[in-house]
């Protein structure tokens, strides 16, 4: 069933592109200029493209929210890790045998001579 919404939303995504790029461009952004008449009024007479523009705009989020209901339905029972099958470490898991070396042998000998931190840059 998600298989085919999937490749139902991928062809109307395709189409929505293919009626929005055979529209005819108004000039300008926002809709503003190319207005034909003499009343500037921001309403068009509507044409068979942006009534199909609109068909496919409104199947296509129809589609979306459907995924997106799909998807929530499947993944609410378990974890990515959980469906990896990587375990999660416990307190039985840790060694407490394990004895780490002092910090001092850990760090470099220090001269007398050499600055304890790089210089300031200023």
């Amino acid at each position: 069933m998600e298989n085919v919404i999937l490749v139902v939303h991928l062809i109307l995504a395709i189409c929505l592109i293919g009626v929005v790029l055979l529209q005819r461009s108004e000039g300008g952004g926002l809709g503003m200029g190319g207005g034909g008449g003499g009343a500037m009024t921001g309403r068009q007479a509507a044409t068979a493209l942006g009534k199909l523009t609109w068909a496919f705009a409104i199947a296509f989020l129809a589609t979306s929210i459907t995924l997106t209901i799909i998807a929530a339905q499947n993944s609410a029972s378990d974890s990515v890790l959980d469906r990896i099958g990587v375990s999660t470490p416990t307190d039985a898991d840790v060694d407490d045998d394990v004895v780490l070396p002092p910090v001092d042998d850990l760090l470099p000998p220090i001269s007398g001579d050499a600055p304890a931190l790089p210089p300031r840059a200023d």
